[in-house]
């Protein structure tokens, strides 16, 4: 995400990381319990308030509130302001060039578990 700076490319440098250390299901948990580190409790998404409230656990204090506001509306798939789960999901991916250069094998990897799960 352009504009903000150092932040965006941390992202970019611990998510290919944890991709490795854990696999992709192991990734997805994690992302999945940052949202809900991140997410406003009551309405099960992450708002721009929620956000402002819990930047600091993420490294964004210094961030100002139209620098948050945009990071929610670039993420926001589906226009309705907030970012359910999905939306947080594919913002992180998007963030993260190298983890969209191995997502298919990620992907590949979730199937080949879930397949193996199912017994096939």
């Amino acid at each position: 995400m352009a504009g903000f700076g150092k932040t965006a490319s941390d992202f970019e440098d611990l998510l290919p990381a944890m991709a490795e250390k854990l696999g992709g299901e192991g990734l997805i948990r994690e992302l999945c319990n940052g949202f809900r580190l991140l997410m406003d409790k009551e309405k099960e998404v992450i708002t721009v308030e929620s956000l402002k409230r819990n930047a600091a656990m993420l490294g964004l204090q210094d961030l100002r509130d139209d620098e948050l506001e945009s990071m929610v509306r670039e993420g926001d798939l589906d226009g309705d302001g907030v970012l359910n789960e999905m939306e947080f999901c594919v913002l992180m991916f998007r963030l993260s060039p190298g983890l969209m250069e191995e997502s298919q094998l990620l992907l590949e990897e979730i199937l080949e578990d879930e397949l193996r799960t199912a017994g096939f």
